[in-house]
């Protein structure tokens, strides 16, 4: 039985492609284009920043994957101040890795928004050896671990601090310790 989406840890944004409107309750903003599908995204938010505050402080950054994306977000956030926000458009799994970032660097969720481009690439965390397996699979689908070996369910749970979806052994409730 799935749960309801919205009692999981998994943001929407990772399970459809999104486009939500440019966050407008800033003073500054970092904004971030991962790929080239995420341009339209970008302009399209910064033609909604223009509109409503032509004065806007908006920096833009296309970048190509989400490492590049998070020297953006640390370059800008060196000298940020009250009502900096962040809004990264991409893929699902480089924008959890943005998140995830941001996270740790102690970004509030009200700080950021995220539209994305594609959800079908995942990257699942292993609990039982810590590897990262980047697949094509939707959430309950099971995967090989990258790692281990070990077939994999790909959870309901997205690691805010990670940004990976979690992985654990498809059948762990039926496995018992013999020895």
């Amino acid at each position: 039985m799935k749960p309801a989406l919205e009692l999981t840890s998994v943001p929407p944004w990772t399970v459809a492609p999104t486009l939500p409107d440019a966050d407008l309750t800033g003073a500054t903003w970092t904004v971030v284009a991962i790929g080239a599908e995420a341009g339209a995204v970008v302009d399209t938010w910064c033609a909604q920043l223009a509109a409503v505050r032509p004065e806007a402080q908006v920096r833009v950054h296309r970048v190509g994957d989400a490492a590049e994306a998070v020297a953006a977000v640390d370059a800008d956030l060196a000298d940020a101040r009250v009502g900096w926000r962040l809004m990264a458009a991409g893929p699902a799994h480089e924008c959890l890795q943005v998140r995830a970032h941001a996270v740790r660097c102690d970004v509030a969720d009200d700080e950021m928004t995220f539209a994305t481009t594609d959800v079908e690439q995942r990257t699942v965390l292993c609990v039982h050896c810590d590897a990262r397996t980047s697949v094509t699979a939707p959430l309950e689908d099971t995967i090989v671990c990258s790692g281990c070996e070990r077939n994999l369910l790909v959870y309901y749970h997205v690691s805010r601090r990670q940004g990976a979806h979690l992985g654990f052994t498809v059948d762990a409730e039926r496995l018992v310790d013999t020895a």
